[in-house]
């Protein structure tokens, strides 16, 4: 249920549960991790999904099991902000829940017209993943992070790329090759010089 495409140091990673929104499972979520552990010889990593969410974050029944409040999600997200080389989350629609922490882990953002941006887990009774918010409020301040994170608001593609939750907001005929013309130069480059230039930009 995830695709891994690994061709001339990109790699692009793919949700692959349509029928179920995307929603990820414990196994779905312990081989992310793993991937993205992997993916320190990738030289550019983009993260999409199949169909027109992108993901609806933790499966529902493995959420009442516990899944909601496993450390996999925190794993996830720290393996890839880890990650030396550009990572690109190419939303193809709606991101909720959990799996924000991903994209949230992202360098770059990229989303479908259509996608919308919401993480309850007040209303649901959980807390969320301890770096989310912070990554959050790092790229839209903290009042927009309680709209999100308290107030439970949903957030268009629209709203998210004003605040600077998205970079960019693109067709989805068009979404997957933005994104890899947006890792190209990375792609290309000398490894240690992309390295390099990650590690001076804050």
């Amino acid at each position: 249920m995830i695709e891994v495409d690994r061709k001339d140091g990109l790699w692009t990673v793919t949700l692959d549960r349509p029928e179920k929104a995307n929603s990820l499972t414990g196994e779905m979520l312990g081989d992310l991790v793993e991937i993205a552990q992997a993916a320190t010889a990738a030289r550019a990593l983009i993260l999409t999904g199949k169909g027109k969410v992108f993901s609806a974050g933790a499966d529902l029944d493995e959420a009442k099991a516990g899944l909601a409040t496993s450390d996999l999600w925190e794993k996830l997200s720290g393996a890839i902000t880890a990650l030396p080389c550009l990572t690109v989350a190419a939303l193809n629609g709606t991101l909720a829940g959990g799996a924000n922490g991903m994209a949230l882990a992202c360098d770059l953002r990229i989303a479908v017209p259509s996608a919308k941006f919401f993480y309850p887990v007040m209303k649901l009774g959980f807390r969320p993943q301890p770096s989310d918010p912070k990554r959050m409020a790092a790229l839209i301040g903290p009042a927009r992070t309680r709209l999100i994170l308290m107030a439970g608001q949903k957030i268009t593609a629209q709203e998210a790329y004003a605040f600077g939750l998205v970079d960019r907001i693109v067709e989805p005929e068009a979404l997957m090759q933005t994104a890899q013309d947006l890792v190209a130069d990375s792609v290309a480059a000398d490894p240690a010089i992309a390295t390099a230039i990650a590690e001076l930009c804050p």
